[in-house]
């Protein structure tokens, strides 16, 4: 069911846009730019022992389809985010790379003015990989469970030309991750990260 949910959402959203699709030009934005995550402080206990996240700034990547000069759907990547994984009192014991690719609905309040609002909301699937133990976990297998959640948008676009747009975002994103060390269950990192986002967008 944890996995059925979120695969349910992304088909209900591309029936959605699929028949209201439109004729008419610059349908699509593109945007590079690049996100800061920050996990949020108390992750959780892991082993007993209070963690914490670090946080990561990366390039990434986004395409948006406006099916209607309101809506649009969009696809966020990413460059592998990086994280250092510390519990009290031992330090650093773990880091990990993680790509968040999500997909989203949004809601443009104002499409036709310079200045323009929207909110979002959508699924997204975190893949953590390349997990290397450190410090007192040293020489032993820890391993991140790869994670299905919801995410949530609001920023704004700034038109430059008819083209160009510059678009600062904010988005929270829901990812709770079993934590194992050499296969033994440990505790449940509920990372819950802000990314704070600007980017340079190009419509076409």
């Amino acid at each position: 069911m944890k996995v059925l949910l979120p695969l349910a959402l992304v088909a209900t959203l591309g029936a959605i846009a699929t028949p209201a699709a439109h004729a008419d030009d610059n349908n699509w934005v593109v945007r590079f730019g690049v996100h800061a995550v920050a996990p949020k402080d108390n992750p959780g206990s892991l082993a007993g022992a209070q963690s914490s996240i670090s946080s990561s700034t990366r390039p990434t990547a986004s395409l948006e389809y406006l099916f209607t000069p309101n809506w649009g759907l969009d696809l966020l990547a990413a460059w592998p985010f990086q994280h250092d994984v510390k519990l009290a009192g031992l330090g650093k014991v773990a880091q990990t790379k993680e790509l968040p690719p999500t997909l989203g609905i949004n809601y443009h309040f104002m499409p036709d003015s310079v200045w323009s609002p929207f909110v979002g909301v959508g699924v997204n699937y975190t893949n953590f990989f390349d997990t290397k133990s450190a410090g007192a976990l040293k020489g032993a297998s820890v391993s991140i469970a790869n994670s299905w959640g919801v995410a949530a948008r609001v920023g704004f676009d700034l038109r430059i030309t008819d083209r160009w747009l510059a678009t600062a975002d904010v988005r929270w994103i829901n990812i709770d991750s079993d934590v194992k060390v050499n296969g033994t269950r440990v505790g449940k990192a509920a990372v819950d990260p802000i990314a704070f986002g600007l980017s340079l967008g190009y419509r076409f």
